[in-house]
């Protein structure tokens, strides 16, 4: 299937690195405008000034903004940006996560508020402040990464699972209460990335993050009568236990 963004705008949290810049250059390459965040300025900056280098030659816009999405303030001043930079959103993708790994005997508080604050809550801002936009624009794409973790639970995945298990419920609730006002909303599970994100470090077996973005075109580019919900992407060969 052919996707043609021309004129649409997309956010894209978590779009430094990994998986959130590949969409972000996935989208690009179909034409919609792009804006990035992420925690740090200097990071958004680097990669914002990547893109615009890449993508020169074509009519297409980038921008980004630094933002800590468990900030409900935080996301109020970027949505609150992104009116006046680029305008939309038509296409909000949930790609911003962290992840700490410890049984929930040594996992200190903070940390547990770190990870469902930043997967879980930080979705609730973003999705929060963009169905009112994307329903006066008449209709729109909410696209939430989450993970194989979001059904598969594994030990010292005590916040990370609950994070996504309830990023899936939570992502299947906003389909079912927005489907008529013309907003799509998919969930999107990957299982290991080969990103520096993570357990372990980065290997070749593993998915890459341009395969999520595709998966991100995939969903986009299906006609407005059918809607894909959900989609798990796994490594074709992983290692054998």
């Amino acid at each position: 299937m052919t996707l043609n963004l021309k004129g649409k705008t997309a956010l894209v949290t978590g779009g430094t690195k990994g998986i959130g810049l590949a969409v972000a250059r996935r989208l690009l390459t179909a034409g919609a405008s792009i804006a990035i965040c992420g925690r740090h300025t200097e990071s958004v900056n680097v990669a914002v000034a990547q893109l615009r280098t890449e993508f020169a030659a074509t009519p297409v816009k980038v921008d980004g903004k630094s933002a800590d999405v468990g900030s409900e303030g935080a996301v109020r001043a970027l949505f609150e940006w992104l009116d006046v930079s680029l305008g939309g959103p038509d296409i909000l993708v949930n790609n911003a996560g962290v992840g700490i790994f410890k049984d929930l005997a040594a996992l200190a508080p903070e940390e547990w508020e770190t990870v469902l604050g930043t997967n879980l809550t930080g979705v609730y801002h973003c999705c929060h402040h963009a169905l009112p936009r994307m329903r006066q624009r008449g209709g729109g794409w909410i696209i939430n990464v989450s993970s194989l973790a979001g059904k598969n639970s594994f030990a010292g995945g005590a916040a990370y699972n609950a994070s996504k298990f309830g990023l899936c419920g939570m992502s299947e609730a906003v389909m079912l209460d927005h489907r008529y006002d013309g907003i799509r909303v998919s969930t999107i599970l990957p299982g290991s990335v080969n990103t520096e994100f993570g357990r372990v470090g980065r290997a070749d077996w593993k998915i890459a993050p341009e395969d999520v973005a595709e998966t991100v075109a995939m969903i986009l580019a299906m006609p407005e009568r059918s809607l894909i919900s959900q989609v798990e992407i796994r490594p074709s060969r992983p290692p054998r236990k």
